[in-house]
């Protein structure tokens, strides 16, 4: 694994996988220019009849500025990769809507590429997005390893996570703090059409939309090829995807690392939502946490401090996801 580590960086191209253009990320979170010009002394000295003018031409600068970061930025994104033709030793590849997956002997090399997925689609790359998924998890892994251990061996590269393979149970393990969102298997609209028990759990009247539950839940799904489908825990053991140990050691555990995710969050001004772990058995026989933990593809955040207002004012909370709708630019001169 050491020879293996050693080739990863740079055997990616068009982007190296340690490519030092993404130390441009922390650095241009504003997008900032490093040759934006501030403003001359002309501009303290325009009537206030013409100051709305002037900062309009400035936002118009500085959207250029953005735009032109954003356009640099665009040739460093991660969208394919092809590992098992540079690196001895890795084997088949598997391509997941995010992540391609490498075998070498007892292990797995995942690569985070830069694709962005929504509704089991791929529909863009994002630079860096990758990279911020792999590290969020990385951190989340070395922060929860009092609740579980994890699969986690090394990470050679910012988009890379080096792994043991595991049996991987056929199920996400969904766990719940709100009554919310809006696909067809989301807790708000099974519990608008009337069902009061949901793969398992049975929820009070009266709840509202986005409305906090009154105890976290957990509503499995399968790993189906086209779309996850919600089950029962009782259908999971009646149809051997899980043991009943293994299922109630893997519920306990994600029930933690969500009250655990539920308090780190708040303490940086965050309501972590709703979010899915994966769990796997090592080859000694230990429950281990795979995939990825908390971060903006797996799991739903939502302002704190807004939130209880907007609740009670019927609208929606300020969110921070993996979609674009999400994010907005600072285009504060």
């Amino acid at each position: 694994m050491a020879a293996l580590s050693q080739s990863l960086p740079a055997s990616n191209p068009p982007k190296a996988l340690s490519s030092n253009k993404t130390s441009f990320l922390p650095s241009t979170m504003k997008f900032r220019s490093k040759n934006h010009s501030n403003p001359t002394s002309l501009t303290l000295t325009v009537s206030s009849t013409h100051k709305s003018l002037d900062a309009l031409a400035r936002s118009s600068l500085r959207r250029e500025d953005v735009l032109s970061n954003v356009r640099d930025s665009l040739s460093s994104c991660l969208s394919e990769t092809y590992l098992d033709r540079t690196v001895p030793g890795l084997q088949s590849k598997t391509r997941g809507k995010v992540r391609d997956i490498y075998e070498s002997g007892d292990y797995l090399v995942l690569v985070t590429t830069d694709r962005q997925s929504a509704f089991d689609r791929v529909l863009a790359s994002i630079p860096f997005k990758g990279q911020v998924l792999n590290e969020t998890s990385l951190w989340w892994f070395n922060q929860t390893q009092h609740i579980t251990p994890n699969a986690v061996v090394s990470a050679p590269d910012k988009n890379v996570t080096i792994a043991k393979k595991c049996s991987v149970f056929p199920v996400e393990f969904v766990v719940r703090g709100f009554v919310t969102g809006s696909t067809d298997t989301s807790l708000w609209t099974v519990y608008n059409k009337g069902v009061r028990c949901y793969c398992g759990n049975i929820l009070p009247e009266g709840l509202g939309k986005n409305q906090k539950l009154p105890a976290n839940i957990i509503t499995p799904t399968t790993k189906a090829v086209d779309h996850d489908v919600p089950i029962a825990p009782e259908e999971i053991v009646e149809r051997g995807l899980m043991t009943q140990s293994d299922y109630d050691e893997a519920s306990s555990k994600a029930l933690s690392l969500f009250e655990y995710g539920q308090r780190v969050a708040l303490e940086h001004g965050l309501l972590l939502v709703d979010t899915k772990y994966e769990f796997g058995k090592g080859s000694d026989g230990t429950v281990l946490l795979i995939d990825e933990v908390h971060t903006p593809d797996s799991s739903r955040y939502w302002i704190a401090d807004s939130y209880e207002e907007r609740f009670q004012n019927g609208l929606e909370p300020e969110n921070v996801d993996k979609g674009l709708g999400g994010f907005e630019l600072d285009m504060q001169l």
